[in-house]
Parts: C-alpha cells; sequence; structure tokens
C-alpha cells in the first residue's frame, strides 16, 4: 500500500511514520507534505497513492481547501489536535480521524477499517468526504439576540473579529453578532473564495475589501468598507497568498 503524508508539524510526521514501520511496515510512505500548495500540485502531477493521511491545519490554512481544487479518489485518514466541529463532521460521515499524538492502536484499527471495505465501499469512500466538506460550508449562522436566535446570513457579514476569547460577526449594515465559535473553526466552514484568514483576529470577506496599503515590514494594510476595531495588518509571509485570494475568480455558486 503507498501512502502520502499531508503535515505541516516534522515531529508529528516522524512520529506517524515511525508507527508506521512498526505495526504495518507494508505502507510505503511516497512524499511528506506541507502546505495546501504543495498538496494540490503533488496530486495533479502524479498518480494517487492509496492512502491519505492529512492534517486539518497545515501552515497555509484547512486542509479541506485541497479538496476544492483538486479531485481526491482514494480514502483519507484525518488527523487532528483537537476540532470538535470537525470531529463530529467524521463521526456522522464514518471518516476515518486520529487525535494528536497518534496512538498506535487507533492508527492500526484505521487500517484494518480500510482494509475490510468492499471495492463499492472503497470508491464510495471519498464521495464520503466531498459530501462532507461540502456540508461544512454554512450559509446561514444562528446568532443568540437577547433571548432569541436570529438566522444570519453569510453574505450580510463583513468580518470575523477575535478579542478576549470572543468572537463577533461584523456585518455590512453594522451590526455586531456575537458567535460561540472560534476562527479556527469559522475558517473551515466558510467558502476559501469568499472570505480570507487575515491574521489572528481577523477573517474579512471578499467584498468588504476596500483598499491595500503597504504597511512597514513589508506588509499590508486593509481597509474595508465598514469601521473596524483595529487596523488589520497581513504579514510579509501571507502577502503572496492574500494577492493570489484577491485576483481569483470567483466560481458561481
Amino acid at each position: 500500500m503507498k501512502a502520502l503524508i499531508i503535515e505541516d508539524e516534522t515531529a508529528a510526521a516522524v512520529n506517524l511514520q515511525a508507527i508506521l514501520r512498526e505495526i504495518a511496515p507494508d505502507v510505503e510512505v511516497l512524499a511528506t507534505i506541507e502546505t495546501v500548495e504543495e498538496s494540490v500540485a503533488w496530486l495533479r502531477e502524479r498518480e494517487q497513492p492509496d492512502l491519505l493521511f492529512m492534517d486539518i491545519h497545515l501552515a497555509d490554512g484547512e486542509s479541506f481547501r485541497i479538496f476544492d481544487r483538486v479531485e481526491v479518489n482514494v480514502p483519507v485518514v484525518f488527523t487532528t489536535a483537537y476540532d470538535r466541529y470537525a470531529l463530529e463532521a467524521f463521526r456522522v460521515n464514518s471518516i476515518d480521524y486520529l487525535l494528536k499524538p497518534i496512538n498506535p492502536a487507533d492508527l492500526q484499527r484505521a487500517l484494518q477499517k480500510l482494509a475490510r471495505l468492499s471495492g463499492g465501499e472503497r470508491a464510495a469512500y471519498p464521495e464520503r468526504v466531498r459530501t462532507m466538506n461540502a456540508a461544512r460550508r454554512e450559509r446561514v449562522f444562528l446568532v443568540h439576540v437577547r433571548d432569541k436566535i436570529v438566522p444570519l446570513d453569510r453574505d450580510r457579514i463583513a468580518f470575523f473579529y477575535t478579542a478576549n476569547e470572543r468572537v463577533t460577526a461584523c456585518t455590512f449594515q453594522g451590526e455586531e453578532y456575537p458567535l460561540d465559535r472560534t476562527l479556527e473553526s469559522l475558517q473551515a466552514v466558510l467558502p476559501d473564495n469568499d472570505f480570507f484568514r487575515a491574521n489572528r483576529q481577523f477573517i474579512v470577506a471578499r467584498a468588504a475589501v476596500r483598499e491595500i496599503a503597504v504597511w512597514f515590514g513589508s506588509r499590508l494594510s486593509l481597509a474595508l468598507t465598514v469601521p473596524t476595531p483595529e487596523r488589520i495588518v497581513i504579514s510579509k509571509a501571507r502577502v503572496p497568498e492574500f494577492k493570489q485570494w484577491l485576483r481569483a475568480v470567483q466560481p458561481a455558486e
């Protein structure tokens, strides 16, 4: 069996390979890849392996973005430190996942489960992953306003902001709604074409970006169409990704 490891933590990748050598020496690891961009390029240019081990949080974003850009036709075993929203999705869709640090017994059970899949089940496995990925893209958020629950359409949201462990959705109309979510979990359910994780404090909507200024140290400063509680600065390392996102053509839904 040939496998590809998509993991941006060197120690975690080395540990996974060591466990595989111990419990499944017949598994050949073709490569270890650290980013979404590298993963997409690898899968486009080469024959796909028999199995993917995929960390959820990679250096340049959520690994779910890979499925938006390339057809994956093999089973996937996800690895994660802990994301309760993602884990619930895996359970509902019977997708395999491993909690970090990876336990050899858990890995062995996942491999045994995949080995028992019939031809039809193996063929249907990638479709379950794609279905789960599509379901993650939430169009409406339920927010609490006093003693009511109000539906908030994502198209109304200009940006998400976190401060003091509190996340707020801010609309184009200047309304603010508290959310019982983290920016990480929101990033996993928002469409990448429409929203960008600018930094630790902000996720911004494409439609809200009014202008961009060069900031100190080759960083960028964003001005939105609505006021923000603080300046939005994009780090030098993230500038190329942001420019590519801003230039990208939005596909029709």
